[in-house]
């Protein structure tokens, strides 16, 4: 069952370094945020929240790395669903779906953000771009 968010409008902003250190504390940041927010740790919604902020923050950290340049995390609450968006600087390079290709050891996570969120997509910005995916939060 999916906790229901009642803090409408509510939002979280962090930058994190673009290292595998900066996307995992990005991951549990995302979790503690939404637990302040009435979403319990282990409850379904925080468990997909964490994998997509983590298949999104790891893509940032490898594949939108500008040398110098950090991360962007941000949540936000809207009418019935949490929106998850990372941002990167490197806007040329948008995010590719692989195949599935059994054996690899790679390329399922934008599969997992597919299959968990209700939409994802990618929006551009002045610098960069930001990946984005939303949750539902009620029921």
């Amino acid at each position: 069952m999916n906790a229901e968010i009642t803090l409408a409008g509510a939002e979280f902003a962090q930058r994190f370094s673009a290292t595998r250190r900066g996307a995992r504390l990005a991951r549990r940041l995302a979790v503690h945020q939404l637990d302040t927010w009435g979403v319990p740790y282990g409850s379904e919604l925080s468990e997909d929240a964490a994998v997509i902020v983590s298949e999104l923050a790891a893509n940032a950290v490898l594949h939108g790395l500008v040398p110098g340049r950090d991360f962007e995390l941000r949540l936000v609450v809207l009418a019935g669903t949490l929106r998850i968006e990372v941002s990167d600087a490197r806007g040329e390079r948008e995010p590719e779906v692989r195949p599935f290709c059994p054996g690899a050891e790679s390329g399922f996570g934008l599969h997992l953000v597919g299959a968990l969120a209700t939409s994802w997509g990618v929006k551009d910005r002045d610098v960069g771009k930001t990946v984005w995916a939303e949750l539902a939060t009620a029921p």
